[in-house]
């Protein structure tokens, strides 16, 4: 309000401050006289004013349209000009508008519309470096892979551009099936930037898939270096690489190297069951017991396994039953309550022929946590203390459709495998596996564990194994307490035995 107050009284200052010096002009006397070639001008004071002001404006124009004539001849010889900007932008205008018109039809699924704006780009901008990333795009959507090729060829030409063309050929070779070729871009790419997180993964996919565990390592290392990746899942990922280069080079048959390899993977991550179990076996073969058990032991306070207990049984194989219960004692007095811990005690006490202390610590897990192996261990109790053949046949029953427990799960696509791989077989994803419980099979009759005991103990021994399958009599003929022989500590259950029988 003050300052259209104020604007307002300056314009009435302005307009009287005029009108007072053209009144003090016009009072003057005397003026301005002009001689040319015989013609004279006489001016008044007011009148010399009015003239000066249109002769300053005439000169101004004089130049102006000198400036003009010169941008005019300078834009005729193909210089930068005034002129020639206003048409460059105008081009730019229309450029940027059909580059953006691109992109959106290209995000929209319309690939014609996106190649014909990017040629219409191209013609304005000229900058291939913009318009080419575009018609690949555009073309590889449509399915011209034979033009986005070509595309991503021109893109190599130019250095702000060569990354992508690499990574653009990258991904086509992939599609086709060409990983020797797409692992070779893919470093290719990583040199280029060693930052960019989707090729270093690429990359490290493609080395896992050709066994290239050394590539691997190293490709793990600068995503570590360049902060794609964290310390912990670093070093686990490490020591998965480490195991998988000592079990290629134990391939080759170099034992030595691949003893050291294994303990190193070890050393990166003790938790890594197939990495301890591996280390173990190095130091048995050079005759380290002790620290074979101390690698063993520290991975079963980590996560309990049927292969650490084999491996632990093999440091001492001739050991007796009883002597190896008392050896036993520094795996099992950890994570007691582990239903591996208690399976495996009571394996130990059957093989001693302790039928009491085997049910002792197997507790109520056939009931709480019913799986294959421990309604079979629960059979072979019942067996050795003297039960009916009805009784066991009805746990054995119980044991053919029941769950087989953990295994080795790929956590993406829940692929089982019979053995730890460090990628999945399925979904190709690195370090996905775990033991864990597989998930229950679809279209499971419910409560058929709980019936079949009823109806097996109803039929006479030959109903019984006419109702099994082929597959399971062949298990059972395997099995002393379905051939009705006398359970003995050297043949029923030892670990090795058992995670042997697991496995097959």
């Amino acid at each position: 309000m003050l300052w259209s107050l104020f604007k307002i009284i300056l314009f009435v200052a302005v307009i009287a401050g005029l009108a007072m010096g053209a009144g003090a002009l016009m009072e003057l006397e005397g003026g301005i006289r002009v001689a040319v070639a015989g013609v004279e001008l006489n001016l008044g004071p007011l009148q010399a004013v009015i003239v000066f002001a249109v002769l300053i404006v005439a000169v101004w124009l004089l130049i102006v349209l000198f400036g003009l004539l010169r941008a005019v001849v300078r834009f005729l010889n193909g210089d930068e000009t005034a002129i020639s900007r206003y048409f460059d932008r105008s081009r730019e205008k229309k450029g940027y508008e059909a580059l953006a018109d691109g992109m959106m039809a290209l995000a929209s699924g319309e690939s014609s519309t996106a190649m014909a704006k990017a040629s219409r780009a191209e013609k304005y901008l000229r900058r291939p470096e913009l318009t080419n990333l575009l018609t690949a795009q555009a073309a590889e959507m449509s399915g011209d892979t034979r033009k986005a090729t070509q595309v991503y060829k021109k893109l190599l030409s130019d250095e702000r551009t060569q990354f992508v063309g690499v990574r653009g050929l990258m991904k086509q070779k992939l599609d086709e099936g060409d990983t020797e070729t797409a692992m070779r871009l893919a470093e290719k790419a990583l040199a280029l930037k060693p930052r960019h997180v989707d090729t270093q993964d690429a990359l490290l996919g493609l080395q896992a898939q050709k066994s290239d565990w050394a590539g691997a390592r190293k490709t793990l290392a600068a995503k570590l270096k360049y902060g794609g990746l964290p310390r912990d899942v670093h070093k686990r990922r490490d020591a998965v690489l480490a195991l998988s280069e000592a079990k290629g080079i134990l391939d080759e048959g170099k034992s030595v190297e691949a003893r050291e390899a294994a303990i190193e993977a070890n050393r990166l991550s003790p938790d890594l069951v197939p990495a301890a179990v591996m280390a173990a076996r190095g130091y048995i073969d050079d005759d380290k017991p002790r620290y074979a058990a101390r690698v063993l032991t520290k991975a079963w306070v980590a996560q309990p396994h049927p292969d650490l207990a084999a491996a632990f049984a093999e440091i001492a194989p001739d050991e007796t039953p009883k002597a190896r219960i008392a050896r036993f004692r520094a795996l099992t007095k950890h994570r007691e309550g582990d239903a591996e811990t208690r399976m495996l005690v009571a394996e130990l006490n059957i093989a001693a022929g302790d039928y009491v202390a085997a049910r002792k610590a197997l507790g109520n897990l056939p009931d709480s946590e019913p799986s294959q192996r421990a309604l079979t261990l629960l059979a072979a109790i019942e067996r050795g203390e003297g039960s009916d053949d009805k009784t066991v046949r009805a746990l054995l029953a119980r044991a053919v459709t029941a769950p087989r427990g953990p295994q080795w799960v790929c956590e993406n696509c829940k692929h089982i495998h019979a053995g730890w791989t460090p990628v999945c077989e399925n979904c190709g994803g690195f370090d996905t596996l775990s033991w864990t419980k597989a998930p229950e099979a679809e279209g499971q009759m419910a409560g058929g564990a709980e019936m079949l005991p009823l109806i097996i103990g109803e039929d006479t021994p030959s109903e019984t194994e006419r109702d099994l399958s082929v597959d399971d009599q062949d298990k059972a003929s395997d099995d002393p307490v379905m051939r009705d022989e006398p359970l003995d500590g050297e043949v029923v259950a030892t670990p090795s035995d058992h995670i042997s029988n697991e496995k097959r």
